[in-house]
């Protein structure tokens, strides 16, 4: 079977896998000129304890005081606001008890089996490396907030995920660089990458080794045709055809979709970061500042911090003050990091779902395109685990959990949930 995938993003080089395993014929097709894909320097965590979508009382009950902060980790850009209006409102009705616990069990269940999956991708492709096995830590810089989150503690803790409250002291004795810390969770099963953008390309290389191909060229348009579909290209180049089409192009993907049919409410979360060399912040582990908006990685090419949830879409220029903001706030628990230490800044796109769940399913229009993107702050989590789900949706079998709750129409008035 001739399949096209477009994007070549963590999700799109996870998904030629998956078919490349089932006997398919397999093409790449991303433009080398697209910057800021978040697969090229995101935090490298695989989240699989985050059961929390971003529209709940965890991330309300910061939003005031973080709108009020115009560097502050959750902003919109004033002249962007009329066109995030919609999705805003959609976020909004996310925030309801029902929808909450829906996109809950969603991502549970699509998280649940995030490592297994990419313990199985790895070991396929002689990657085990890339796999950091440390754990992580959550921290909080009041005893108070750290009690209004027990209950999404034990949350996880009843989906079998290991959560331990660690003394001030245990704290130390792990990450001793860290200040102003009153309370800290670890969480001894999480881990994460060496390299998020390495992982990246490392599993594009070993897609091509294994018979696909990389076209590097835009993706403008899907033609439908009785026997087979055919994708335009940009620049002039010659069309694809395809027996079946993935869409997988991360916060492009937008374009692609309304042409199937499909009004698909997807936005850009922007994420600022900073990477210093090895060593720098003195941690042994990745670190979540709960309450704060941001998280630090000892990644194998350098220490990063990152964080930040700026609406402003895909043309506006980064503001640097913001990446510049969370080094400053990291200071607060890190005061020995050197304001003046250089550190390579970076910003990026997730592609974003008001309900925090990615869009994985058929296409309207046609069936024989299919759609795997909208992963938000899971993209690196949940890219080996949805490439399965797509590549069982292709092959006709019934994919290991419900898919309804990632399906395409899902916001189309009459859907049933």
């Amino acid at each position: 079977m001739r399949t096209v995938i477009i994007g070549a993003g963590i999700v799109g080089v996870s998904t030629a896998h998956a078919l490349l395993d089932e006997g398919h014929d397999v093409s790449l097709v991303d433009s080398a000129r697209r910057a800021g894909r978040a697969s090229l320097a995101n935090a490298g965590w695989i989240a699989d304890a985050d059961i929390m979508p971003l529209a709940s009382p965890k991330v309300w009950r910061h939003v005031p005081r973080w709108l009020l902060d115009p560097l502050g980790p959750l902003a919109v850009r004033p002249g962007y606001l009329p066109r995030i209006a919609p999705w805003l409102v959609r976020f909004i009705l996310a925030s309801f008890p029902s929808r909450i616990e829906a996109s809950i069990e969603g991502i549970r269940a699509l998280n649940a089996r995030a490592l297994p999956a990419w313990r199985r991708r790895l070991g396929k492709l002689d990657l085990h490396s890339q796999l950091v096995e440390k754990g992580a830590l959550s921290v909080w810089r009041r005893r108070g907030a750290f009690e209004q989150a027990r209950r999404i503690i034990a949350r996880q803790q009843g989906y079998g995920i290991a959560a331990q409250e660690i003394a001030a002291g245990d704290l130390a004795g792990l990450e001793p660089a860290l200040r102003n810390v009153q309370a800290a969770v670890v969480y001894p099963d999480l881990c994460h990458v060496s390299d998020p953008a390495g992982l990246c390309e490392a599993l594009l290389h070993r897609a091509l080794a294994r018979g696909a191909r990389h076209v590097q060229h835009d993706a403008t348009a899907i033609e439908r045709e009785a026997n087979r579909l055919r994708l335009r290209l940009g620049d002039g180049a010659d069309a694809i055809d395809a027996d079946r089409i993935v869409v997988a192009a991360g916060a492009w993907s937008g374009a692609l979709t309304s042409q199937m049919g499909d009004r698909i409410p997807l936005d850009t979360e922007r994420g600022y970061n900073a990477t210093f060399a090895p060593g720098t912040l003195g941690l042994a582990r990745p670190v979540m500042f709960e309450g704060e908006g941001f998280v630090t990685t000892p990644l194998g090419i350098g220490d990063r911090v990152g964080g930040m949830v700026e609406f402003a879409g895909l043309r506006q220029a980064p503001d640097h003050r913001r990446t510049d903001a969370i080094v400053q706030r990291l200071r607060e628990f890190l005061p020995h990091l050197d304001p003046r230490t250089p550190g390579r800044r970076w910003m990026g796109f997730r592609p974003s779902m008001p309900d925090s769940l990615p869009v994985i399913g058929r296409a309207a229009r046609d069936g024989r395109v299919l759609y795997n993107f909208g992963h938000g702050h899971h993209g690196l989590t949940q890219a080996a685990a949805s490439a399965e789900i797509v590549a069982d949706l292709i092959a006709g079998r019934a994919p290991s959990i419900e898919v309804r709750p990632f399906a395409p129409g899902r916001f189309r008035a009459g859907f049933s949930r």
